[in-house]
């Protein structure tokens, strides 16, 4: 395996499947030590089982990111086996789409929880191991749904666009050279998101596009290590990646 540039631990939420997957196997190949979060505890436990036989040193940690405390759990998982923490993905993510008109205060409701709260529960988890430290990284997966408006997605967006204002307020209040932000805003990937969309004609035209056109969530890991593997006197504040195909 061939180290990265600045030999890093490296915790991943939503880590189950998709972006956040693909983020943990292109890290730990590159020689990250990876912490990776998510319910699904048997997904969990067998990506960890597959990236130790590569030789990769792997930790887990069971956690729902709306609740501050798994959050605690998973920063201190990696301080605990690693000695530190490096960089956190925040990855987790859900997407109720829909009409306003349908009214669906749950989806809102969960949406704010994972895309919003549970970025804020990372921030606050991390933020006095990475002060303590002297470095550290928040790298966090927005959106292209909050750089296009479109019908549909309008709470969706909304939690993208607040996590990305919380990203730039952060990386204003780090100009002390401690904290690096990263915003990445992806466009359609092939990933599970969308069966978390409750109705059927939104789940299918979301699931459509994603197989006609969506990016290998590979693509977006490659992004994220390259903003990562930066020297620590260089922030990516913003990488924007999506099909070439999408409008």
């Amino acid at each position: 395996m061939t180290d990265i540039d600045i030999p890093a631990v490296v915790a991943i939420t939503g880590a189950s499947s998709g972006i956040g997957e693909a983020t943990a196997r292109h890290l730990a190949a590159r020689g990250a030590r990876v912490v990776i979060g998510a319910r699904r505890t048997d997904r969990l436990e067998m990506l960890a089982d597959e990236l130790r036989a590569d030789g990769a040193e792997v930790a887990t940690a069971v956690l729902d990111v709306s609740r501050r405390a798994d959050l605690d759990r998973l920063v201190q998982t990696a301080v605990d086996r690693f000695g530190r923490l490096d960089v956190l993905v925040s990855n987790a993510g859900v997407s109720a789409l829909g009409p306003m008109a349908d009214g669906d205060v749950d989806g809102w409701s969960a949406m704010i929880d994972v895309n919003l709260r549970g970025v804020l529960n990372g921030i606050a988890a991390a933020m006095p191991v990475f002060r303590s430290q002297g470095n550290g990284h928040f790298v966090t997966t927005v959106s292209t749904a909050g750089l296009k408006i479109v019908p549909e997605m309008a709470v969706y967006a909304a939690t993208k666009n607040a996590v990305r204002t919380v990203m730039e307020a952060l990386r204003q209040e780090s100009t002390d050279g401690v904290i690096r932000t990263t915003s990445v805003s992806p466009g359609f990937v092939r990933t599970e998101l969308s069966d978390s969309i409750a109705d059927p004609d939104t789940r299918a035209w979301a699931r459509s596009k994603m197989d006609a056109i969506g990016l290998d969530p590979d693509a977006v890991a490659r992004a994220i290590a390259f903003a990562i593997e930066q020297p620590r006197d260089v922030e990516i504040g913003e990488i924007v990646i999506r099909p070439t195909v999408q409008d």
